[in-house]
């Protein structure tokens, strides 16, 4: 590896809700690190996955879906938008192929825009588009409107295109030493990731039945017991009607929700786990600063 022609650099995932970025970055670091969910509004914190090879080092930063502020939970999400447009080398703008062009999209073109910054534009569900064709007018429409490095199609569930979009955003990066070790995946804390990863079950469990008023929290993680760890981690409702909703017909539902994020965590960690999940009831926390504060949302 040639240091002289290695490159570096931070890199933003921008897009509406449920364009993929999140299964794009699990896609990149090959491990999963962040929450992924068919729902809008599933990334709340910046999440860095960190991708390295011979030739370069991508420091993901994964940002909410841009959507309009309306809880001070919404406003601290936009706000980690615009941070994370401040202090990247580059924006990757992430768009849904698969849906037709609304005024959220032209909404998160100018945010790219106004940023200054060199952008990828990545068309990506290729997987659900049955014929590729559709996409010609799409790239026309955003080249027209945006001067783009490059926009790449792929489909993050798939894979397709993936390490070709990996290429493109190294070769784009300036010249600079590596940030972190080739062997690091992200800068967040263990406990942050399983909570987030009890909070996706929690979203393809209840369904529509909840909306989006969940927060989960890791309170505690203990290590001293050799055959495994066991993990607290409280979930947060804003009204009792929702946590009966979450624990379910005699707790049925939170053990479906703990069953399915303990397989995910023990295949992250690489040992057994103990996961004991709690329903916790705090009104309005998404308007409430201290809750946000100890969640580590938008601190």
């Amino acid at each position: 590896m040639s240091t002289n022609s290695f490159r570096c650099g931070y890199v933003a995932l921008i897009g509406r809700p449920n364009a993929g970025k999140s299964t794009l970055l699990n896609r990149f670091v090959g491990e999963k690190i962040a929450a992924v969910s068919n729902k809008p509004q599933t990334t709340r914190y910046k999440i860095q996955g960190i991708v390295s090879n011979e030739s370069g080092q991508i420091i993901f930063v994964d940002t909410p879906g841009i959507h309009k502020p309306g809880f001070l939970l919404n406003r601290r999400m936009m706000a980690a938008v615009n941070d994370a447009l401040l202090s990247v080398d580059m924006v990757v703008l992430i768009r849904d192929a698969s849906v037709s062009t609304g005024n959220g999209d032209r909404f998160v073109l100018d945010l790219v825009r106004r940023s200054g910054k060199p952008a990828i534009l990545v068309l990506n569900k290729l997987d659900k588009l049955k014929e590729k064709n559709v996409l010609l007018p799409l790239m026309e429409l955003y080249s027209n409107e945006h001067d783009f490095l490059e926009i790449i199609p792929v489909s993050a569930l798939k894979g397709e295109a993936v390490e070709t979009l990996v290429s493109a955003i190294i070769g784009h990066l300036p010249v600079r030493e590596p940030i972190f070790g080739e062997d690091e995946l992200t800068d967040q804390p263990m406990r942050s990731i399983v909570a987030e990863m009890v909070r996706e079950k929690i979203l393809e469990t209840t369904g529509e039945e909840i909306p989006y008023v969940t927060a989960v929290v890791t309170e505690k993680w203990d290590d001293s017991d050799p055959e495994q760890t066991r993990i607290h981690c409280a979930i947060y409702v804003e009204r009792p009607s929702q946590k009966a909703i979450i624990i379910g017909k005699g707790g049925s539902k939170l053990r479906t929700i703990g069953t399915a994020a303990r397989k995910d965590i023990e295949s992250l960690i690489g040992r057994k786990v103990f996961l004991h999940l709690f329903v916790k009831v705090v009104e309005d926390w998404r308007n409430r600063e201290r809750e946000l504060d100890e969640m580590g949302i938008g601190k």
